[in-house]
């Protein structure tokens, strides 16, 4: 390599390659030193995160008041941004910038591809070097780059760089929606359970093996009832605070006019007070019931984990295994990035000028995406419920935002395999999408495929959504994957069917109006569209009236 392979400003026919010559005045950093020395300021406090228990008491996301903050910091100005983003990576950072300056110098388009594909590889393996490092305190530079792909801020121009200094770094609003450094910071301090898809080797006996497997379910089934214990509580606390205050409106007393000594009698809102407060009664005593179950076995759940663990101490204690939390989900990380661009799209990882061309709304930034989950919850009512013991329970899932150029959103686990009763589904979409709300669609729409699917069991193509669904697609004799059948069609229900377009099978509407329902509005809405959807609300109306419902 060139001695001066680092030295100087990046020159401006680079910028130029990346379309932002010219655009800005600002020196650029100086690649002198850049695998040198370690900075003494260069170390940032990761982002808080939250979206560990759920809160099933919830109905509805917050509201979104604010997208992005009303002033940008300033760490995309700063000139050894990107001397800091490869600083003590090793050998994998020196490589990575080698193969950059050739892509950016070339001038043949056919050499300009090949260095673009040589480059994908190994910035992916530095990023890896740098995700080891998110359980503790990131660079601001560094928590970019895992977040946004930002490499080099020159490589955006001056419009796009501001938006992106002004996205809010904190969850504010509270909801289990990460960006990439957040979700490898949760994964490596075992605030999130690493993705069940990667298989970890043992290094143990099978007695071992065996005990650290009976205590990883012991621990979910704790997690569970933990919840619905936190849930019942709730529920009381509720059913307590209405009884309260339907109580004190019927004991108020107004004096006769006639007779001051004397109060009226009770009236009409009193009289229906009485009735509801013999019903909160007898809900009281249900969640009483159901409050004592969840406390055994909570009790019995804590002690089975309790013994696992002691039987594992005495086993020879935790199981070790051959790679780290974070390095085995980095591998599932690796190849959801490459599902969400999909084989034809653009694996470029790296966020440019170039290939960024979406607008503010339409980057999955952790309030866009809380927007759109809102949005689909407002037409699809139970888009995130699962039934547990005959109970509907709202559970938001997971949300990962990964920094690609991707279109497709999909679900990667609908529940933890330890957890099935109240863990959270996973699912991802990608930060730069040609359309936000496709993307998160999709997401959810395999999210709600895979739900169901595992809700039936053995008896998918059978019973309850998948089953009618998989009756048609064999009736119809379609060919091909029936889940991208599913999605398509799920789309078409949320963006044509919401609005009294017609575009899908008679039997999928049908399908879809009794297993995913719209919420009261929008079928309130389409009743008066058409007879087709008139006659699917009464369809409701008649099973609302029916013991079968």
């Amino acid at each position: 390599m060139a001695a001066n392979a680092y030295n100087g400003d990046m020159d401006p026919e680079l910028a130029a390659l990346l379309g932002t010559a010219g655009s800005d005045n600002s020196p650029l950093p100086d690649f002198s030193d850049i695998f040198g020395e370690k900075n003494k300021d260069d170390f940032a406090d990761i982002s808080s995160s939250s979206g560990g228990d759920v809160d099933m008491s919830a109905s509805e996301f917050p509201q979104v008041t604010k997208r992005l903050e009303d002033k940008g910091h300033a760490f995309f100005n700063d000139p050894n941004y990107y001397k800091s983003a490869l600083s003590n990576e090793g050998e994998i950072a020196q490589r990575v910038h080698t193969i950059l300056q050739k892509y950016l110098t070339s001038k043949d388009p056919k050499d300009r591809s090949v260095f673009r594909m040589q480059f994908i590889s190994p910035f992916w393996e530095f990023l890896f070097s740098i995700a080891r490092k998110a359980t503790g305190r990131l660079q601001p530079c560094k928590k970019y780059l895992l977040r946004f792909g930002l490499l080099h801020p020159s490589f955006l121009n001056p419009e796009v760089r501001e938006f992106f200094s002004k996205i809010i770094d904190d969850n504010t609003l509270d909801q289990p929606i990460y960006y990439l450094d957040e979700w490898l910071n949760g994964i490596g301090v075992s605030k999130i359970r690493p993705s069940s898809t990667d298989e970890v080797r043992v290094s143990k006996g099978n007695a071992q093996t065996k005990v650290q497997a009976l205590l990883e379910k012991a621990q979910g089934k704790f997690d569970g009832s933990r919840v619905l214990l936190k849930t019942r509580e709730k529920e009381r606390e509720e059913i307590e605070k209405i009884l309260r205050d339907r109580m004190s409106a019927v004991f108020e007393r107004t004096p006769l006019n006639e007779y001051p000594e004397v109060s009226d009698c009770l009236n009409e809102g009193q009289k229906a007070s009485i009735s509801e407060i013999q019903n909160l009664f007898k809900m009281m005593m249900k969640n009483d019931h159901e409050l004592e179950i969840s406390i055994r076995d909570f009790i019995n759940a804590q002690a089975d984990v309790e013994h696992l663990k002691d039987k594992l101490e005495a086993e020879g204690g935790a199981v070790a295994v051959d790679t780290g939390a974070i390095d085995t989900e980095w591998g599932t990380i690796r190849q959801m990035a490459k599902m969400t661009v999909g084989r034809q799209g653009n694996h470029f990882p790296v966020l440019t000028s170039e290939y960024f061309h979406s607008v503010p709304n339409e980057v999955a930034t952790r309030e866009n995406i809380v927007t759109m989950l809102a949005k689909i919850e407002s037409i699809d009512s139970e888009a995130y419920c699962r039934i547990y013991k005959n109970r509907l329970n709202r559970i938001v899932p997971y949300v990962l935002l990964i920094p690609t150029y991707g279109d497709m959103g999909f679900c990667w686990e609908p529940f933890d395999r330890y957890n099935r009763a109240t863990s959270r589904g996973r699912i991802i979409v990608p930060m730069y999408p040609r359309n936000l709300y496709l993307a998160v669609l999709t997401a959810v729409a395999d999210l709600r495929w895979q739900v169901a699917k595992e809700k039936a069991s053995f008896y998918w193509m059978e019973e309850g959504l998948t089953g009618h669904y998989y009756q048609w697609f064999q009736s119809t004799r379609q060919k091909g994957d029936i889940k991208e059948y599913f999605i398509r069609d799920y789309i078409l229900w949320m963006t044509k069917e919401a609005e009294g377009i017609q575009k899908l099978d008679k039997d999928v509407r049908g399908t879809f109006w009794r297993h995913m329902p719209f919420t009261k509005a929008v079928k309130e809405k389409l009743k008066n569209r058409s007879f087709v959807y008139q006659e699917l609300y009464q369809r409701d109306v008649n099973r609302s009236m029916s013991d079968g419902y």
